[in-house]
């Protein structure tokens, strides 16, 4: 069974799993069956304008994001999570009381005020939800835990999008809708009790109630980390991209595929559905690693997908009728909206977990306060550029390809600040294109602290492969001239590679590169090297050189010998001539394998000694 579905079977895991589920589900039915009603039943609740409040109403559920995210993160920081959990449930069954009263009163200022407050109780759960997965779950398991999260939340956003839908519909009375979202808060409580106990962050932590001064600081410090920066950045995007496209389907569906209430209901899932599979697949696509590489791949898709469902757009308005018809007549239509889904999850699994992994422990939930603040003035923005690219003269299908161009902008400025996001996409294709690679014994790399990689050296990709295949950065010394290898150079600069030359080459390089290689460990980095000294081209390793003794005698750290398996004789080797001279050498998706082994103490890492050790472990498999 797959890592992240086990998950739902452990009391860790399965609790918090179904209170954020029912909480977004009640949410959604709450939200939809209000907007409904004003919508078609206005009359029975006030004299305002319907069209008005419907467009009111959603920021008002909105408006605490901006006005609270901020408290709410210190908040999470401070007190213990599955407390502040069960806390905000019982806030949750007191809101949808009011909202019951409403509904069975027909009175339009209970609803508006339960709008808000629920509102308020999202903005007060979001740094609990996110901050709570990094306490529990290995770091190998937060992409796949994330996954599901994201996956339970855009089939919460569905059905109780539906649901709210029908039960306005299906009734005249506001019975059923009370008693079903008292109810599935009750259901909310009820699980929260049982999430298990997570400490807090910082627990003498002074909270700051001013919003304005509060938010502005969380600001601040998240922008402190690069990259934890540009994924809320990144996340943000996807939800201007998500809300432009789910803003317009109504009108999508009733104005040019000619449909009726079900075509709406059917884009919906259809994209809801893509997000769902797309979110389930990162675990498998990323290895159970925090893949970085899937975000460029995930954008790519928002882009040629979005650019594609304009080209499949009807030009003017259609009379397709039913659901049914619209799905034979447009079935490319639904094809584009269900893969932008699935990019979609593609694309902002990683950028979470990279949040939670990479942001400082004692500020994690106020990091995600942060992303929340800028989620939210990103979906207000999105309505605001959609109105001004109407009033310039835009049809929805030229809305949707503006937004996949925006989306390809936004993608490529990321990716040039932080390369690294390109650079791991490099990677990732290199491996689920070229090769098949397997691995074993990689759980000897130290999660944390220094320590040395030395492996044997078959081609100019070695490096890429053993960095696809672990889960920390490495610092790679290599020959300067690989270095310098065209196009693979990007890469390993990108990567913080240390150049290398010979004594009798260039004495200071080599100089230099024993201080940087020193610097490295001193800051606690994974430094691997090639003790070779130069690539194979017989197929068998050459003596590894004293390179690695003079490094664990200035810093004594532990010593991984891996070894690479089957690269030999591929279109990146040296067999049978120059590497990279005949291409598919091998054909795509060749099978290579890498194998580590236990540390090595600094006092037994000599350079026959790890030879040795590397030869066993890559066996008669060149």
């Amino acid at each position: 069974m797959s890592n992240q579905f086990r998950l739902l079977r452990e009391k860790r895991f399965l609790p918090f799993f179904v209170t954020q589920f029912l909480g977004a589900f009640n949410d959604n039915v709450f939200k939809t069956a209000l907007i409904t009603l004003v919508t078609f039943r206005a009359g029975q609740l006030t004299a305002l304008d319907p069209s008005m409040l419907a467009t009111v109403l959603p920021g008002l559920f909105i408006l605490p994001f901006f006005l609270f995210s901020a408290t709410s993160g210190q908040i999470a920081d401070k007190f213990e999570k599955a407390t502040l959990a069960r806390a905000v449930k019982l806030f949750e069954i007191a809101i949808m009381c009011l909202a019951a009263w409403g509904f069975m009163a027909s009175l339009l200022w209970p609803l508006v005020g339960a709008l808000f407050l629920t509102g308020l109780q999202s903005t007060l759960f979001g740094p609990v939800k996110y901050s709570y997965l990094p306490q529990h779950l290995a770091t190998s398991e937060l992409v796949g835990g994330n996954g599901l999260v994201e996956m339970g939340t855009f089939v919460a956003i569905l059905l109780g999008q539906v649901l709210g839908a029908g039960l306005i519909s299906w009734s005249d009375s506001g019975t059923a809708i009370g008693v079903t979202v008292v109810g599935l808060a009750v259901a909310g409580w009820l699980a929260s009790r049982v999430i298990p106990a997570s400490p807090p962050a910082d627990p003498h932590l002074r909270i700051n109630w001013n919003p304005l001064t509060e938010t502005w600081r969380n600001l601040r410090f998240a922008q402190g980390n690069r990259v934890v920066w540009l994924s809320i950045l990144g996340i943000s995007w996807f939800w201007f991209y998500g809300a432009t496209l789910l803003a317009q389907f109504p009108r999508f569906a009733g104005e040019l595929l000619g449909g009726d209430e079900s075509v709406f209901i059917l884009l919906l899932s259809v994209f809801s559905l893509g997000v769902g599979s797309g979110s389930l697949l990162c675990e498998k696509l990323s290895g159970s690693r925090v893949e970085l590489g899937l975000v460029p791949f995930g954008a790519i898709g928002l882009t040629l997908f979005g650019v594609d469902l304009f080209l499949a757009s009807p030009t003017q308005a259609e009379h397709a009728g039913s659901w049914l018809q619209v799905a034979a007549t447009h079935w490319r239509v639904l094809a584009d909206i269900a893969l932008i889904g699935l990019f979609g999850g593609f694309y902002i699994v990683p950028l979470y977990a990279l949040i939670q992994t990479r942001s400082e422990k004692s500020h994690q939930s106020r990091i995600i306060a942060a992303n929340n603040i800028l989620n939210a003035a990103f979906m207000v923005l999105s309505a605001g550029v959609t109105l001004l690219l109407f009033r310039l003269g835009l049809s929805i299908p030229q809305l949707f390809l503006a937004t996949a161009l925006f989306n390809a902008v936004v993608a490529i400025y990321i990716y040039t600040l932080v390369p690294e996001f390109l650079m791991r996409f490099i990677v990732w294709i290199l491996i689920h294109t070229v090769y098949r690679l397997d691995t074993k014994g990689l759980e000897n790399v130290p999660d944390q602290g220094p320590a040395v990689i030395v492996c044997n050296h078959v081609s100019f990709v070695d490096a890429l492969v053993i960095t696809a295949a672990c889960r920390r950065p490495i610092r790679f010394v290599m020959d300067h001239n690989i270095f310098r290898t065209p196009i693979l150079s990007f890469v390993f600069r990108t990567n913080r590679c240390i150049p290398i030359a010979s004594a009798k080459e260039d004495p200071a390089l080599l100089e230099k590169a024993y201080q940087d290689i020193a610097v490295a460990l001193a800051d606690g980095d994974l430094v691997g090297i090639f003790p070779e000294g130069r690539i194979t081209d017989s197929g068998e390793m050459y003596p590894f050189r004293n390179g690695i003794r003079r490094i664990v005698r200035r810093t004594p750290v532990p010593v991984v010998p891996m070894a690479l398996r089957g690269l030999w004789g591929s279109f990146f080797s040296r067999k049978d001539g120059p590497a990279m001279s005949r291409p598919l050498r091998r054909g795509l998706f060749s099978s290579i394998a890498l194998v580590a082994t236990s540390p090595v103490e600094p006092a037994l890492a000599t350079p026959d000694n790890l030879q040795q050790i590397v030869a066993g472990l890559r066996g008669d498999r060149r």
